[in-house]
């Protein structure tokens, strides 16, 4: 039998009569690219801080390939990389210097060629003997991520890694996951571009007020939450009736209205016709992962 990369098995968390965690069953398997989504307050960064040993749990397990993070703290970092939301860096050393004192802390002292393979991934070489303090904002997140990655970890958890960075680094930093996920990494995710999460995750769990609200394959949960929409542009939408204009939103040039069902769209086109809007162009489109997350998360 193949060791979860994560296992969590009834994890509790509580601050005084707050429940952050509320009995969370989560497996990760190896190898999986996964995405933790939920709205602000849902219990995700409480649940990375637990991986990460920051936070020890009021009740439950939590295992990281199969070591106690409890139990075996150190052990269980050696197997996790964890990028933090928060820019937290040391002013008083280079970029080079800060990737090999990360590298000393797991024991690694002659990491020189990996460090130098992150540096290009990252696109940081001709930064490397610059001081932290001296960088950008986007490039200060590079460096966070290869202290991340530095020594190997087979998990990695990414919180928000791509907020407030420019599109090149979007770009760079999922090639980078996804050369790491195809040689074997696991890759936790968490993000509010959704977009992300449905593009590179194969598997969602979501959260809400601490517990699970859906766990779930994401095409999966694409087909069983994201309703049809139809996209219509029209010569002279003012004609729409009341009633019928509020089943649209403005979207693209035209206007966007949800169906519960492909039966729904004809009656809907009839009505548009008989108004006299001026039907000139149509599109039938499926909700993205968005959707699913308002469908499920709406009450939070």
């Amino acid at each position: 039998m193949t060791t979860p990369a994560i296992d969590i098995r009834g994890l509790v968390k509580t601050y005084g009569s707050l429940r952050a965690l509320d009995g969370v069953d989560l497996t990760v398997a190896p190898g999986e690219f996964f995405a933790l989504l939920g709205p602000n307050g849902a219990g995700k960064t409480t649940l990375i801080s637990i991986l990460a040993g920051l936070v020890r749990p009021t009740a439950g397990s939590v295992r990281v390939m199969g070591v106690d993070v409890v139990g075996d703290g150190p052990e269980a970092r050696r197997q996790l990389g964890v990028v933090p939301q928060e820019l937290v860096f040391d002013p008083f050393f280079t970029v080079r210097e800060t990737l090999r004192i990360q590298s000393g802390y797991f024991g690694l002292l002659r990491n020189d060629d990996w460090i130098d393979e992150l540096l290009a991934a990252l696109e940081l070489t001709d930064k490397a003997d610059t001081n932290m303090r001296r960088l950008s904002g986007g490039m200060k997140r590079r460096v966070l991520v290869g202290q991340a990655l530095v020594h190997r970890p087979p998990v990695i958890v990414l919180d928000e890694p791509t907020a407030g960075v420019d599109v090149a680094l979007r770009q760079g930093l999922w090639a980078l996951m996804r050369r790491l996920n195809a040689e074997g990494h696991t890759i936790v995710l968490t993000t509010h571009y959704l977009e992300e999460a449905e593009e590179l995750c194969g598997r969602v769990a979501m959260l809400k007020q601490g517990s699970l609200a859906a766990l779930a394959p994401t095409q999966q949960l694409l087909a069983r939450y994201a309703q049809r929409q139809v996209w219509l542009r029209l010569s002279d939408a003012d004609r729409l009736p009341a009633g019928l204009a509020l089943r649209f939103t403005s979207a693209d040039g035209g206007w966007l209205a949800d169906l519960a069902d492909i039966g729904a769209l004809e009656p809907l086109l009839a009505a548009v016709r008989q108004s006299g809007a001026g039907l000139e162009d149509l599109e039938l489109r499926r909700a993205d992962l968005e959707q699913v997350f308002l469908h499920l998360t709406e009450s939070a």
